[in-house]
């Protein structure tokens, strides 16, 4: 019989999430409860949230770009529901890169996701607009080079997370998220 050497720190890790048997995996999580469980992560601090009914709200499906003089999205698509927005900001030396990178590796560990779009950098579009005109929240505002945009369908079809990240300098990062709860008409 062959031994079996399984590094500790990856031992570690499965007995702690096996003594943890009250919480559930971020897999068995819908999208709500992923961002929630994202508001009580040490290294984020609440900065804005709302909550509402939209009707033909725009997802983004591409860049942002100037098109004789009117901001417009490369693609995009419209969609009723109601709109959750969360925005971040992430605090004590971590970056809003890593912060949604980790958010999108939860995400992919569920079924029924899909990306429809994503950029980085100035492949995004002038991040002014996304902070102002996409997502109205002007601390989003930052380096066009260090933004980073992602749309995921998820739940087969029933939700769209927009998932951005921006950061001005090493202390001014944040993380934003629109989920959208797509009305049952659309």
């Amino acid at each position: 019989m062959a031994a079996v050497f399984v590094p500790l720190g990856l031992l570690a890790i499965a007995l702690l999430a096996l003594a943890q048997d009250d919480e559930p995996p971020a897999a068995a999580d819908g999208p709500l409860q992923l961002l929630q469980r994202l508001d009580d992560y040490p290294h984020a601090a609440p900065a804005a949230f709302s909550e509402g009914e939209v009707i033909d709200h725009e997802v983004g499906l591409g860049a942002i770009k100037k098109v004789r003089g009117v901001w417009q999205f490369k693609d995009s698509e419209r969609l009723s529901g109601t709109l959750t927005r969360y925005t971040w900001q992430i605090i004590d030396g971590f970056t809003s890169l890593e912060v949604m990178q980790e958010l999108v590796a939860q995400l992919q560990q569920g079924e029924g996701i899909e990306l429809l779009f994503e950029c980085q950098g100035r492949a995004c579009g002038h991040g002014s607009q996304w902070a102002n005109r996409v997502f109205r929240q002007r601390v989003l505002y930052g380096r066009e080079d260090l933004q980073q945009y992602a749309v995921y369908s998820l739940d087969r079809g029933r939700y769209r997370m927009v998932i951005y990240s921006s950061a001005r300098t090493a202390d001014r990062q944040y993380l934003h998220v629109d989920l959208l709860a797509i009305s049952e008409t659309d």
